[in-house]
């Protein structure tokens, strides 16, 4: 297979965990005989430096010209204020934007050999294995907004839904869920806020063409609680953009590390943008001790999902669980563990974990 794959870094600890993904896309490829390019392009604070805006619309054309887009992390310091005209995220909601990517899969699942490295206890996540389904491209995130404080000191984003874009994301999760383990669990606050009801409504109805898989509604505070409680309840959750934003980041924790958690954002063709949901960490930037698993992970998931290479996939992800099985970690799931690694030694740890794999 011939595939063409865009390589977005960013900011921060960008460069150094998209060339860890890299590495491992080419060791499928020589692996099993594809040949994947890779493009590399900006976003974010680097681009705002370099371009004058976080996601140039020739930026964007490139990405519409390729199979896969891998993406690595947006935001610093140096471009955080708050009033400032031009900020990093809003070149990721561009992308997200410009290739209408509506469906955000964020799987959680937590390796057997990092039980020790949550902080939750042991029995109460043995058995997590969920994905998350976000809405990408609409509520409060792409609603009316006041972006500045006005001379009264009122501002304002709106929450807006339209009926379409929660029926499109709802199919996603269903089908997915058929696939699983036959339960979705869709997240709400309809309770108190209109486009939520909407949101309870079209979930119902999409559900009716599911007979199979069962559907539950539950209020995102009483999720929150849950998802700490008796994670392994869940399969497939189903969010509104924003609910889904910070209900993974508490996830992340289940799985021991945020730097664990890869990410696949996709709309109704193949291709997809794939990024690990942690931020650009310029604290830690140009150390070499970032977890880049999150960003393997997520170049598998684009093997799987913009690609079609199910089995080169499950490779990856066997390689990932083998290393780590090992007892190989980076700082941020060290723990008490022996054998620590830089960002670049787990990369050639997966690699080479690849390489001993026989071919399936």
């Amino acid at each position: 297979m011939e595939a063409k794959i865009v390589t977005l870094p960013g900011d921060g600890i960008g460069t150094e965990i998209v060339t860890e993904g890299i590495r491992v896309l080419e060791a499928v490829a020589e692996k099993h005989g594809h040949t994947f390019t890779f493009e590399a392009g900006l976003i974010g604070g680097c681009a705002i430096d370099e371009m004058g805006e976080p996601f140039p619309d020739k930026m964007l054309a490139l990405c519409r010209q390729a199979d896969g887009v891998l993406l690595g992390a947006v935001g610093g310091p140096q471009w955080s204020d708050p009033s400032a005209p031009m900020r990093p995220e809003a070149g990721v909601m561009k992308l997200r934007k410009g290739l209408a990517l509506y469906a955000n899969l964020r799987p959680v699942h937590l390796y057997s050999s990092l039980i020790e490295a949550s902080t939750i206890k042991p029995e109460a996540i043995r058995n997590v294995d969920l994905v998350f389904v976000r809405e990408l491209t609409g509520g409060i995130y792409f609603g009316a907004r006041q972006d500045a404080e006005t001379e009264d000191g009122v501002a304002f984003d709106t929450m807006t839904y339209a009926g379409e874009e929660v029926q499109r994301v709802t199919h996603k999760a269903f089908q997915l869920a058929r696939q699983r383990r036959s339960k979705v669990t869709s997240v709400d606050k309809a309770n108190v806020l209109a486009s939520s009801r909407l949101w309870r409504r079209v979930v119902t109805e999409v559900g009716k063409e599911y007979p199979d898989v069962e559907l539950e509604h539950l209020l995102v505070d009483a999720m929150a609680m849950y998802l700490l409680r008796r994670p392994g309840d869940f399969d497939v959750v189903l969010t509104a953009n924003l609910f889904g934003d910070i209900l993974t980041d508490e996830a992340s924790m289940l799985a021991g590390s945020v730097g664990m958690l890869p990410s696949a954002s996709l709309g109704s063709g193949i291709n997809g943008v794939y990024e690990p949901i942690h931020g650009s960490a310029p604290d830690i930037a140009g150390q070499g001790i970032a977890n880049p698993l999150g960003t393997i992970l997520s170049a598998g998931m684009l093997l799987r999902y913009s690609l079609g290479l199910e089995q080169e996939a499950d490779a990856v992800e066997r390689a990932v669980q083998t290393v780590l099985d090992q007892g190989y970690r980076t700082p941020d799931i060290a723990g008490d563990a022996v054998c620590t690694v830089t960002t670049a030694q787990m990369g050639d740890v997966v690699v080479a974990a690849l390489a001993q794999e026989d071919n399936r």
